[in-house]
């Protein structure tokens, strides 16, 4: 009995001795667990020190550089709109009948005065030999009343008539007085006809619309043809409401024409005091010289000089607005930095379009536009113009 209760004892401590080697055991795995994940995160710190490596140099060339500089800026209106002609004319029937002798045609020049077409008149003829024959009919029964009238008033101062018949030769000699009158004008007024078959110029030009041809009947007021005077041209544009604000009568543009590569200069004339229904645009009219190419109708287009300002000055180009807050890639020394910039007046100098820039000195040398983004701090040469 004491040989069992022995060997169970000497079980039960084995059995403790195996648990406690066991729990030393895991106990150790954790701590090299620990240790590779404390070497992990040296990782991280090597890469760090990867990316604090120097920034790989540009070369720009000297077109890519461009200068602050002091200059004057124009502010230009871009502006475009239609050609009209300052005086132009339709020639209309003033008789209904047949068109005769309408021979101008589109291009051609006509002088003020000149016949342009007929209308046959030859039954406003028959109407005034009829009204100047009632006429000569209304002047002899004048001639016979006054005659009347006449040897009335000597019965009278002889005493052989009474007053009464005196008076009623008076009326009837008044009577015939007013009817011949209403003849001749009646007569006046045909002839007035007459001439109207005649239709003239009214004035010096070229004829730009032939709308009626010859033995066409037409009635009162058909347009027949169209003159302009080229001589004087001017063109319409529209602006908004705040453009317009911006433009004054003797205001210079600059126009550019289809077909020609010199511009023509054009002068702010008037300004109309309404706006159009609709888009609410403020209608400005501009003078144009005279020029061979000039067609009434004709879609011109430019830019209207509005103001000018003398102030340092960037292209446009070169001021990015990829950032919240605008700003202008510049050199100094050899390496690029980013500098803020406040922008202002935007207008034409040399021929391209420039902003002010509030911020930055004349000479201080930036990076054009074409040039894309490099990061603050990227060390940069330039070379020389020619290499």
């Amino acid at each position: 009995m004491k040989m069992k209760l022995t060997w169970i004892l000497l079980a039960l401590a084995l059995a403790v001795a195996l648990g406690a080697f066991q729990w030393q055991r895991t106990r150790g795995t954790a701590a090299n667990l620990n240790g590779a994940s404390a070497n992990s995160t040296t990782v991280p710190g090597a890469a760090a020190g990867d990316s604090a490596k120097p920034l790989p140099l540009v070369t720009l060339s000297s077109t890519d550089i461009v200068t602050v500089e002091t200059t004057s800026l124009a502010q230009v209106l871009a502006i475009s709109g239609p050609v009209k002609a300052i005086n132009s004319a339709f020639v209309k029937a003033r008789l209904a009948g047949e068109l005769q002798d309408l021979l101008v045609r589109e291009g051609d020049y006509v002088k003020a005065g000149q016949v342009i077409a007929r209308i046959d008149n030859t039954e406003y003829q028959a109407r005034l030999r009829q009204a100047q024959q009632q006429a000569q009919s209304a002047k002899a029964q004048v001639d016979i009343a006054q005659r009347t009238y006449d040897n009335n008033r000597s019965l009278v101062d002889q005493g052989f008539i009474s007053k009464t018949a005196l008076e009623i030769s008076a009326s009837n000699l008044a009577a015939s007085q007013a009817s011949y009158q209403a003849a001749q004008s009646g007569t006046e007024v045909l002839q007035k006809s007459l001439d109207d078959a005649v239709m003239r110029a009214p004035i010096t030009g070229q004829v730009s619309q032939r709308l009626a041809q010859n033995g066409e009947r037409v009635s009162v007021d058909t347009r027949l043809v169209e003159i302009v005077d080229l001589g004087q041209m001017e063109m319409e544009a529209s602006l908004s409401a705040e453009d317009a604000s911006r433009v004054r009568p003797g205001q210079i543009a600059q126009i550019v024409m289809e077909g020609s590569e010199k511009s023509v200069a054009a002068k702010v004339v008037r300004i109309n005091p309404n706006t159009s229904a609709g888009s609410r645009a403020v209608v400005i009219y501009l003078s144009l010289a005279p020029h061979p190419l000039l067609r009434q109708g004709l879609f011109l287009q430019g830019g209207l000089s509005t103001g000018s300002r003398t102030s340092p000055a960037l292209p446009i180009t070169a001021v990015r607005t990829d950032k919240p807050v605008t700003y202008v890639q510049i050199i100094l020394g050899d390496k690029v930095e980013h500098q803020p910039v406040v922008t202002g007046f935007i207008g034409e100098s040399k021929g391209q379009s420039m902003v002010e820039v509030i911020g930055l000195p004349s000479g201080t040398r930036a990076i054009s536009g074409s040039v894309g983004t490099l990061l603050a701090g990227t060390p940069v040469s330039v070379k020389p113009a020619g290499k």
